[in-house]
């Protein structure tokens, strides 16, 4: 059975945060902040993607008419 675009698209996201969140405790345990901060902001973006608060693409959900 194929999966809808959509609901492909929802799993390899839950993936890549699932991903983000293991590596991020990695850095955590090894003490690299910056890199620990990081990937926290990539975690948070693929969550608020998921949550539809952000567009996939920068640019892409609102234009207010500027070129």
């Amino acid at each position: 059975m194929r999966l809808t675009h959509s609901k492909r698209r929802t799993e390899q996201l839950d993936y890549i945060q699932s991903i983000l969140r293991q590596v991020r405790t990695m850095a955590e345990t090894e003490r690299c902040d910056m890199l620990a901060y990081l990937i926290d902001v990539a975690y948070l973006e693929a969550r608020d993607i998921l949550r539809s608060e952000r567009p996939l693409r920068v640019g892409e959900d609102k234009r207010d008419g500027a070129a």
